[in-house]
């Protein structure tokens, strides 16, 4: 079967440009048979950028979705992104539709047994990175002397919304006057009412 390729390329800067990448892609899609559908650029945009901020990489994705296309082709992986988070996110995405990977730098193609089980080592390892950050997260959490959330108010100064509140000033005018939250003249004015 013969399939529909879309190209994606991408430079940071606009002193660069996506022509060498298109040569080399194009000449692989014309080795290879497949039928180039779409000549997607991104041109001056850093890989940093998210979806919306890249109009080529966000009409790829579209693509992706109507199923306009079987597989992508990229000159690297850098291409595409620079977290990797995002970059397994991608692949999760276009392999829920059935849409197949080319990374040519890399000789990855998840249309092959090979480009799959790499592809399967990436999703392992962006596993790991995360199992790796919760584990730091709840170890700072651990060692942090600060309890979560606000200090409670002093009873003096409770005392005092009390009295604001029973005056019938507002939640909002009680809590710019005391400086404290407006949840925090709410839960006062809760256990005054109780």
């Amino acid at each position: 079967m013969t399939k529909r390729v879309a190209l994606y390329t991408r430079v940071s800067t606009d002193s660069q440009t996506v022509e060498n990448q298109q040569l080399e892609l194009k000449a692989m899609a014309g080795r290879l048979g497949w039928i180039v559908v779409a000549e997607l650029a991104d041109e001056g945009i850093s890989g940093a950028k998210g979806r919306e901020q890249r109009p080529a990489f966000d009409r790829l994705m579209q693509m992706v979705t109507r199923r306009e296309i079987d597989l992508i082709a990229v000159w690297s992986v850098d291409r595409l992104g620079r977290s990797l988070q995002n970059l397994i996110g991608f692949l999760n995405e276009i392999n829920e539709r059935q849409v197949d990977l080319y990374l040519h730098t890399q000789g990855l193609d998840t249309s092959t047994s090979a480009g799959r089980a790499m592809f399967s080592m990436l999703s392992v390892f962006a596993e790991f990175e995360r199992a790796i950050l919760r584990e730091r997260i709840m170890a700072g959490l651990a060692r942090s002397t600060k309890k979560p959330g606000r200090p409670p108010i002093d009873d003096e100064k409770a005392e005092k919304i009390r009295r604001e509140l029973s005056r019938g000033t507002s939640i909002n005018a009680t809590a710019k006057k005391f400086k404290c939250g407006v949840g925090t003249v709410h839960r006062i004015k809760v256990k005054l009412a109780a």
